[in-house]
Order: structure tokens, then sequence, then C-alpha cells
């Protein structure tokens, strides 16, 4: 290679409806998950390679935001070097990654599972332009969804738009915990533009990174029975979700987010994640639904912050709900208006 190749790719974050946590070996995961992949929030990556200036140490350059960040760039580089194995072309060439969100980093928004699907997309161009025989489609999807896991575990999922599954499973066809499975075919017209209102409760750093919570997960003394319920929540849902059932999905994604939060104040040592206003708010979307008979639920990453998930048929009476009622329980009044999205795509340069 004698001149650069630069590629962008915009990339979703995802909302875990059956959480993926606790997992072993290299990002493999203890429990099949399944993830609406979502269309507003999302991340920005550019990766450009040239032949390297100094060809036994090949350069790695990342700015987040147009800011240098000493120490994501640590965790980058050593993700890079670790991908050679893969990418033969990052032995011989400097690399450079531009990475920008339009949403809160670290605050429980899945920043992780968009950037490094975003990433992973970028490496895998980069080597379709390379390549003398390049990838089919499908085999070029699988093999970025198998590379955004090792980088985040979620991440596997946000390669595909729309409902996706990650972990192997006897219900879903080509399913595997190398890499995610999109489901779309599957899913009932009511949840294909399924809304998700994601209300700030903070947008600090989250207290619990992760990776250590995946740890935790390891002595954690219900850690079985938490893989083994979802297995049975992930057939369950699977089978609303066909169906059309709202009611019961809302059921089923409610108990997965509170079963994560009680997960974690269960390990040792234990953590609070949600913040005051977080419990203010599930409390009044229980009573919202309770009142209104509307099927509206909410789920929860490992942070304060709360998904709000409901048909577009009634966002206009939600987004009221949301205005008077929650609101004021948000971060500089500061909530995301999203939905289900299709999943990431490629920017062009111009012309």
């Amino acid at each position: 290679m004698d001149k650069s190749i630069s590629v962008t790719w915009r990339s979703p974050a995802n909302i875990a409806l059956i959480k993926y946590w606790g997992k072993h070996d290299n990002q493999l995961p203890n429990n099949p998950s399944l993830s609406m992949t979502l269309n507003h929030s999302i991340t920005e990556t550019t990766v450009e390679i040239n032949p390297a200036k100094e060809p036994e140490n090949p350069a790695i350059h990342f700015t987040f935001e147009d800011q240098p960040n000493l120490v994501f760039e640590s965790r980058i580089k050593n993700f890079i070097h670790s991908l050679k194995e893969f990418f033969t072309f990052l032995s011989s060439n400097d690399i450079s990654i531009k990475s920008q969100n339009n949403f809160p980093h670290s605050s429980g928004i899945s920043s992780s599972a968009s950037f490094m699907s975003s990433l992973a997309l970028c490496l895998c161009s980069v080597e379709r332009k390379l390549s003398d025989s390049p990838m089919n489609d499908y085999d070029f999807y699988k093999k970025a969804s198998f590379i955004a896991r090792l980088g985040s575990g979620s991440a596997t999922r946000s390669v595909y738009g729309g409902f996706v599954s990650w972990g192997l499973t006897n219900l879903i066809h080509d399913s595997s915990d190398e890499y995610a499975t999109p489901i779309m075919d599957n899913i009932h017209k009511v949840f294909t533009d399924y809304c998700d209102s994601v209300l700030i409760v903070s947008s600090n750093q989250k207290k619990l990174l992760s990776s250590e919570g995946h740890r935790l997960m390891e002595t954690n003394p219900y850690n079985k029975t938490k893989y083994n319920e979802a297995g049975r929540n992930f057939g369950v849902l699977l089978d609303y979700l066909k169906k059309g059932d709202e009611n019961g999905f809302g059921r089923i994604v409610e108990n997965e987010a509170m079963a994560l939060h009680g997960m974690i104040f269960m390990s040792q040592p234990w953590h609070i994640l949600m913040e005051p206003n977080t419990i203010i708010i599930l409390d009044k979307v229980r009573k919202f639904r309770e009142i209104n008979g509307l099927p509206i639920c909410f789920t929860l990453d490992a942070g304060p912050n709360v998904h709000i998930l409901y048909s577009r048929k009634i966002k206009n009476k939600i987004k009221t709900f949301i205005e008077i009622e929650l609101n004021p329980f948000c971060e500089n009044h500061k909530w995301i208006d999203d939905c289900v999205g299709n999943g990431p795509v490629e920017l062009k340069p111009l012309e």
C-alpha cells in the first residue's frame, strides 16, 4: 500500500432488553441477550491508515471529539495491537482514529457499543478496500460483529439494526457467542418503529465500569440463577416480539432491568447505580401505566438513566407525560427522543 485510505462509519447505541451481565473467556456471554438498536444516539468514527513512518513500530493516534484522550487512547492501542492476527494491514501502517458522540459518553447509554461497532466497521472497510477478493455483505457484517465484541461485548449487537440477539441459543438460527444475529424478520410490526425516550438523570461518568461489573458477577452468589432466568426470559420475550404483545414485552423488559440492578446491589462490594430521581421516574411510569392503561415500560443500563419504551401510536401522549411529569427530574431537563433504528451507515467522502 502506497497511499492513505480513510473510511467513516456512523454507528448507533443499543439498549439491551435481555441483559448481558457476566462473561467468560474473551468477551463471551454467560447467557443470550437481546437488544433494540437505536436510531439517533450515534457515534461517528473515522479511521485513516498510511504507510508506517517507522515500519517496525506503526503509530496509533486517537482523538475523541477533537481532543486527545490519553486514558482511552491507551485502551485503543491495546485493542488495535490485539487485532493484528485479524487485520494484516495493522502491522505495516500508521493508523489515526477520530471519534465523536452526539450523546453523553460513559453515562449508561452504551457509548462503548456505538464506538466499538463503528471502529470495527471501519477496520473491516479498510480490509475490504485492500482485498483482491472482498467479503460479501453477510460475512463483512459477521466479522465486524465479531471484532466489535472483542472491544465491548454489547458492541457486537450495534453492528445490526432493529432487534438483535447475541449468544448461542437454539431459538435463533445462526446464533453464536462470538457474534450477534439480526432478528427483524421475526418481529411483529407494532415493534418495528418502537420509541425509546432516554431520560438523562445524570451525564456523569458511570460509578461502576462495565468491566468491573462483569468481574463482580463471577463471585455473585446468585449468578447462575440470573443466567438461567435470562435464558428463560429470552425465549418468552422473543415470543412476545413475534406476537406483538406489548404488555408481556413490558413485564419482561422491566424484570430484566430491575434484576440487573439487583445483581449489582448484591455484588461484593455492592453498588447502587440509580439516583434518587431514577426511582422517582420509575414510580411515575408505573403509576401512569396503571392509571391510563397504556403499554409503556422502562429499562435501564448499568447507570441511572431511564429508557422509556412505547409504541409510536401513543407517542404524543407519552411525550406530554414526559414533559409534564418526568422532565423536572432530568438533569438540565434533558432527554433524548429516540426510536428503533436501521443500524450503522458508512459515510462516503464528498467527490
